[in-house]
């Protein structure tokens, strides 16, 4: 096994929410069918995504498109349902045990429109979304009563509300235009419409944030008592609205959201959360149980800009970031009726699978079991990865797991890049951005 790690640059390479990241995957010649791609392989997770929203936030990255000419959210639902058809064809028996509806912003969709997306997934997925654990996102705009019922009602067991900063003014810097009371207000509605877990996304880092604003989005956070809160670094990307307006920031702003970080950790912790990850806090026993484990099993996903991942090959449509190149890819997909092939995509040999099991691993409190990884692979993991060497002081290791430690957690933004294999930082630096 290779011992390759990127020079430290920073605190804040990148966030690693997957590996490899779409920017690594090319057109697949020739297009594997989905029945061979999936054939013996455990579908754990449905993710489903819906590629708009009202607003582009100045940091956001996601694929999704600000707004819908008439019909198109329609037309779009018309191909996640073929979609989702043609994928239930070729797979096994999927057992769904978890599920999640991201974007974009899903409740972007009126509740008639919620209601069809509920019934399409389920009919054609043949899943009971009441019986497993369901994630949906929203936002301050489209978080209204009567999309929260259809939500409650169709069984989501947990939302999550991007509100990045209660300061109108730090809202304001993030190309976030919103105010306090919608914000209020959708997160009372949240509350009342009885769904089980709230999560609320914060940001730090936001140009003109002080560590007493910081606290005080948190205190005021706090009040609606989330089961979980997410605490994201600003990172100012290309093509997004902050990254056509800034240059390079340096040292002082990784200092500033270093700073910032500790601050917001610690106040959660001494709150009574525990910690996740670097950007996931949440209380203690509101966790919905699930046998679904990122590291091993596999996830479908719907729409546009969803991925697929099988143990053997990550699959999904083109990716892109710019609004002209999104909306023509969406174009494509709502006029499309060949979804029976995998399109895009990363095939991952042996090494690559060890890869990613480390980095979905090490990431988190718990670290990674060696027990579990040298079940799979048959070797111990600081045989293979000499951790303990490459980042001193940030990982620990004992008979059982290898884990980060405090000060590793907050490194998480480096640790995950350097792990990052020669071929996959070689196809995300050719990847032309559009």
């Amino acid at each position: 096994m290779r011992s390759t790690m990127t020079p430290y640059e920073g605190p804040y390479e990148g966030y690693v929410y997957a590996y490899p990241h779409k920017t690594a995957y090319r057109p697949l010649d020739p297009r594997p069918a989905l029945g061979e791609v999936w054939a013996g392989e455990r579908a754990g997770a449905l993710y489903v995504h819906i590629p708009f929203c009202e607003m582009r936030c100045g940091f956001c990255n996601l694929f999704t498109r600000t707004g819908a000419p008439e019909g198109l959210t329609g037309a779009y639902l018309d191909a996640l349902e073929r979609q989702a058809r043609a994928v239930r064809a070729a797979l096994d028996e999927p057992r769904f045990t978890t599920a999640a509806f991201g974007g974009g912003t899903p409740t972007y969709l009126d509740p008639w429109e919620l209601t069809r997306l509920f019934d399409l997934t389920e009919h054609a997925m043949g899943v009971d979304l009441r019986d497993i654990p369901l994630s949906v996102e929203t936002s301050p705009a489209t978080a209204t009563p009567d999309r929260l019922a259809v939500l409650a009602e169709r069984g989501a067991s947990r939302i999550s509300i991007g509100v990045q900063s209660f300061v109108d003014a730090e809202a304001r810097a993030a190309v976030r235009p919103q105010k306090r009371a919608e914000v209020d207000a959708a997160l009372d509605a949240i509350r009342a419409s009885g769904i089980a877990t709230l999560n609320i996304d914060l940001i730090y880092g936001i140009d003109g944030q002080t560590p007493d604003s910081w606290r005080g989005s948190l205190d005021t956070a706090l009040t609606w008592k989330p089961e979980e809160l997410y605490l994201y670094p600003l990172y100012v990307r290309p093509l997004t609205g902050l990254g056509r307006q800034s240059g390079e920031q340096g040292r002082a702003w990784d200092d500033q959201r270093m700073e910032l970080y500790r601050l917001g950790r610690d106040q959660l912790l001494d709150a009574g959360y525990e910690q996740v990850s670097m950007r996931m806090f949440r209380l203690p026993d509101s966790a919905a149980s699930t046998d679904y484990c990122c590291q091993t099993d596999g996830m479908v996903g719907l729409g546009c800009g969803a991925r697929s991942y099988t143990s053997t090959l990550h699959h999904s449509f083109e990716y892109a970031v710019g609004a002209r190149h999104v909306r023509a890819i969406i174009d494509d997909y709502v006029r499309r009726d060949d979804f029976g092939m995998a399109n895009v995509g990363f095939a991952l040999d042996e090494e690559e699978r060890r890869r990613r099991h480390l980095i979905q691993s090490l990431l988190r409190t718990e670290g990674l079991s060696r027990d579990l990884y040298r079940s799979r692979f048959g070797t111990d993991v600081l045989g293979d990865f000499p951790l303990l060497d490459r980042f001193p002081g940030w990982l620990t290791a004992d008979a059982s797991a290898v884990r980060p430690t405090p000060d590793g957690l907050a490194h998480s933004d480096a640790i995950g890049p350097a792990l990052f294999s020669p071929r996959v930082r070689a196809l995300m630096e050719g990847y032309a951005a559009c």
